[in-house]
């Protein structure tokens, strides 16, 4: 049988440099397990991130788990529902996007690249266009949520994979503190196994 494929999804204005996706492929590294990562740099397009995704989730020789990280997690739920057997852990995921990025139209600059593009209604319209409801298996989902997530309502993506097993953890922050300490569960769901840890209180963090 094929190894399964991990794909980490990384969210707006991030990259395969970002913390939570270094976090994982060290870990998968140390155990002998790098070859089963792809952190691919996604397009700031949406339909054109779809297309990169999709792309790596038909080359992969095996099943495909997808970490996918706020934005990133938006685009996973999309991929799950469209392709049969694609499972993914969702961390502080992005439920409508469409409304929180209307805040930052205009000028950006990618935290990791430094590449500066223009955001634009065009954006959100194809981000508008990925919304689906949840009519997959709700065991192909895991939720991992932290509560001060400073970002996003948390609630909103309890509510809305309120059917699948979900990790809730009081504190911590949109980035999602002490991910590290997860990682073992996201492996063993990419193996059709939830082993989570239980949820302590984090601090929730300053900025």
């Amino acid at each position: 049988m094929s190894e399964s494929l991990i794909i980490y999804v990384h969210g707006f204005n991030s990259s395969p440099q970002s913390w939570k996706a270094r976090q994982l492929q060290a870990h998968m590294d140390a155990l002998g397990l790098g070859h089963r990562l792809k952190v691919p740099k996604l397009s700031h397009w949406p339909e054109e991130a779809i297309r990169q995704l999709q792309a790596e989730i038909e080359a992969a020789d095996g099943p495909v788990t997808l970490v996918g990280s706020s934005l990133g997690g938006y685009y996973s739920h999309w991929l799950v529902e469209q392709i049969p057997g694609v499972r993914a852990v969702m961390v502080n995921p992005a439920v409508y996007p469409y409304r929180l990025l209307e805040a930052w139209l205009g000028d950006n600059t990618n935290l990791y690249t430094d590449e500066h593009y223009e955001l634009t209604p065009e954006h959100l319209a194809q981000l508008k266009a990925l919304a689906c409801p949840l009519q997959a298996d709700p065991s192909r989902y895991l939720l991992l949520v932290q509560t001060a997530d400073e970002t996003l309502d948390y609630r909103e993506a309890v509510e809305h994979y309120a059917a699948c097993a979900q990790f809730v953890q009081p504190g911590g922050s949109h980035g999602f503190e002490q991910f590290e300490a997860l990682i073992p569960a996201v492996l063993a769901f990419a193996e059709g196994r939830i082993d989570l840890p239980e949820p302590t209180p984090l601090p929730a963090v300053s900025l």
